[in-house]
């Protein structure tokens, strides 16, 4: 099996959460596949969300209608998973914002400061195959943001694997994975001589669009150096070095 990897990067990134209040925007702490969907999208040139509100009848934003089925692996490159975060706070003053005291609206986003992604994509067909051209190629139809338009995405080193195995055996993980298919291992040998700390970030991550409200539907992820005993059927693929699960 073929796939496409490449890096994914910027100085900063905000992928919104419904669950907020009004003072304050929370973001996930990685990109989940629903944003990097998006970003693809903007590879290839489909639709997003504002051209759905105008095509009556339309149940998915077209880039999600397109891509959902396409499997894609996520690998963090920031220390230990964790992106580290800041409060950003500006001025709107257009629109709805004039209705507030002083016709000021005071905004607060939690920003993602220099996220770094390794990105995989499983080529499974045309469509995949057309993708990993114009990434390779840099050949993007729109500009690609890390979940809105302050945060311009960075795509670099972008390659294909040309013998990715499916793997049978797995006992760790060098990227994000939904936790319903391992379970963690302390293995004592790890606390003896060549000891090395285990680290495990967890985050509940959007992995699908629900059909009648467009609303996230959620998974829980894990990024773990730990030993895994495997459940289930997961799809796991030897990727040069590195085990990346996708999904």
């Amino acid at each position: 099996m073929e796939v496409l990897k490449f890096n994914l990067g910027g100085r900063t990134a905000f992928f919104k959460k419904p669950d907020v209040n009004q003072y304050l925007y929370f973001s996930y702490g990685n990109i989940h596949k629903i944003a990097l969907l998006g970003i693809l999208g903007a590879v290839l040139g489909y639709q997003g969300y504002n051209q759905q509100k105008r095509n009556e009848g339309a149940i998915y934003p077209e880039f999600y209608e397109k891509l959902y089925n396409i499997k894609i692996g996520i690998s963090p490159k920031n220390d230990k998973g964790y992106i580290p975060k800041k409060v950003q706070t500006f001025n709107n003053s257009v629109g709805y914002a004039n209705k507030h005291k002083g016709g000021n609206l005071v905004v607060k986003e939690q920003w993602l400061e220099n996220p770094n992604w390794d990105i995989y994509v499983l080529i499974n067909g045309e469509l995949e195959d057309k993708l990993a051209k114009r990434i390779i190629n840099s050949e993007f139809c729109y500009i690609p943001y890390l979940g809105k338009n302050d945060h311009l995405a960075n795509i670099s080193d972008s390659k294909i694997i040309k013998e990715a195995n499916l793997l049978s055996d797995v006992s760790s993980i060098n990227s994000l994975f939904i936790r319903d298919y391992f379970d963690l291992q302390i293995v004592e040998d790890d606390i003896e001589d060549d000891y090395v700390p285990i680290y495990k970030y967890q985050e509940m991550l959007p992995t699908e669009l629900d059909g009648t409200t467009n609303q996230y539907i959620l998974k829980p992820f894990i990024y773990t150096n730990s030993s895994l005993i495997k459940q289930g059927e997961p799809l796991v693929y030897r990727c040069k070095e590195e085990n990346i699960f996708f999904f």
